[in-house]
């Protein structure tokens, strides 16, 4: 994800100003050019970045800062909060209420990602219990109606459009009154897409808008035009009244830094923005955890939430039963594994853990693993009840092995590959062992127990130094914050494994 670059250089330069011995006027000097020239690169607006490292200056005035005061520290809140300040429109945007029928129109040019984005939007929120519907109002477009058709049918949302019918009003109109009959709570309809200097296709958008009477009007846009963002977002605004937009293809351009930066200058809040083709290469936008998850310090609320929702809760206390007997078969392995594959894309999950990036995890990398993961699940289905309840490794044979590579149609190797995974699984689940489970009521008690000395024991080498040690361990069980966060991380902790 090209984001991912960005917050990398920043990152990159925010280090090695922590790694001075003084920080002084020159090295403070370096990491703001150093910045400043990963922000151009991303099409952001000069005007913006100059008024940013203006305001670093004001705020973390060197001669002014008593001897005690962390200077490193106070730098970093100060790039943090500049570039929350660049980002952030000042103000919210409208948000669905379940059970209560709302209708959604999106709007924007053609290519821009409008229907996928559309059915992205839909099954994000059917996911979160919402009871979505499609109607497509695109006659301009042909084949609208059967992308829309497709994205929906895989999705199993149910859609509204007609072959037939050529004015996009009336379709409009009889749709939402269809699904507002089926008691559909979150209603989209999908427009034309146009060109700023359209006047007749702006008009259609005003009479559909006059028409279905929209709780929200949705602006999608493509990230890759940049800082022309701007003059797009203020000519759609005129036209309708756009509560919020949406960025897309923020995976394969170096100007999506530049495109939200300018949609903040409009005054629109940017909700979701589109990081890949997938139905679930969709993130929610808030500006604050975007940042955090850009500068490498992550997104804990976040993270969290993933876990509650592939980990409900009345499962989490078996998990931690497990956890605590220290007993890892690959019945757990493989469940963690569907745990995993349901959290969506393993490169945003990571950027959520403070002390990673999404660069660490490379596009192409991430979808190995997810590959490799669904091959080990495979070689699994092709095991008994005995194999996979049994948590001796000595139980399988050369011959069992055998017998789950011909079933699985993979070779003997992989399936030895696999079977070395569960071990070096298995030791870490091991040093679990003994995490005394709280009773309903006593949460309290887990967290006293599960120390960063315990934590240390568990997370490998390579994670712990990343992190920043024992230190950067210690803060980081901080910021988990309450016990019931610890319940939760601890609840999806296999899942992460």
């Amino acid at each position: 994800m090209v984001l991912a670059q960005l917050g990398g250089s920043i990152s990159r330069a925010l280090q090695q100003m922590s790694n001075a011995t003084i920080i002084d006027e020159k090295v403070l000097n370096e990491c703001l050019n150093e910045i400043t020239r990963a922000l151009l690169q991303a099409d952001v607006q000069f005007k913006l970045v100059r008024d940013m490292t203006t305001n670093i200056k004001k705020i973390v005035n060197l001669d002014d800062l008593a001897a005690g005061h962390n200077k490193r520290r106070i730098i970093q809140q100060a790039v943090f909060n500049e570039l929350c300040k660049i980002l952030d429109p000042g103000k919210p945007s409208f948000t669905p209420k379940k059970g209560k029928p709302s209708v959604v129109m999106f709007v924007g040019l053609q290519g821009s990602g409008k229907t996928t984005t559309c059915t992205k939007y839909a099954y994000y929120h059917q996911k979160k219990g919402w009871k979505p519907a499609l109607v497509c109002a695109d006659t301009f477009r042909a084949g609208a109606f059967d992308q829309l058709k497709q994205n929906a049918t895989k999705a199993k949302i149910p859609f509204y459009g007609s072959y037939t019918e050529s004015d996009p009003v009336k379709i409009a109109v009889d749709g939402v009154e269809t699904f507002k009959k089926e008691n559909c709570d979150l209603i989209i309809v999908d427009t034309s897409g146009r060109h700023k200097q359209e006047a007749a296709l702006f008009e259609e958008m005003r009479q559909v808008a006059e028409a279905t009477k929209p709780d929200l009007v949705i602006f999608v846009m493509d990230s890759s035009i940049g800082q022309a963002a701007f003059d797009q977002a203020q000519a759609f605004k005129q036209s309708v009244a756009v509560g919020a937009v949406i960025v897309t293809k923020m995976d394969g351009h170096a100007k999506g830094g530049g495109a939200l930066s300018a949609v903040a200058a409009t005054k629109s809040p940017v909700i979701f923005i589109g990081t890949g083709e997938h139905m679930d290469e969709f993130e929610v936008f808030d500006v604050k955890p975007f940042v955090s998850r850009l500068l490498g310090m992550g997104d804990w609320s976040g993270f969290m939430d993933k876990i509650q929702e592939v980990v409900p809760m009345d499962q989490q206390p078996e998990l931690l039963q497990k956890l605590s007997e220290g007993h890892f078969t690959l019945r757990i392995m493989y469940e963690q594994f569907q745990n995993i594959l349901k959290m969506g894309p393993i490169g945003q999950v990571f950027s959520m853990l403070p002390g990673f990036s999404a660069e660490l995890m490379p596009k192409g990398r991430e979808k190995e693993s997810q590959s490799k993961i669904k091959r080990y699940m495979t070689m699994m289905d092709s095991m008994t009840n005995e194999e996979l309840d049994s948590s001796n490794p000595k139980l399988m044979t050369d011959s069992r092995i055998m017998r789950i590579a011909r079933g699985s149609g993979r070779q003997v190797q992989e399936v030895m590959e696999m079977m070395e995974e569960y071990k070096r699984l298995a030791k870490i689940w091991s040093k679990m062992k003994g995490l005394k489970i709280p009773k309903k009521g006593q949460m309290s008690a887990l967290s006293q127990n599960m120390n960063a000395q315990h934590m240390s024991k568990v997370l490998p080498p390579q994670m712990l130094k990343q992190i920043g040690g024992m230190g950067g361990l210690q803060n980081l069980m901080k910021q988990m914050g309450s016990a019931k966060d610890m319940m939760g991380m601890f609840g999806g902790a296999g899942g992460d494994k």
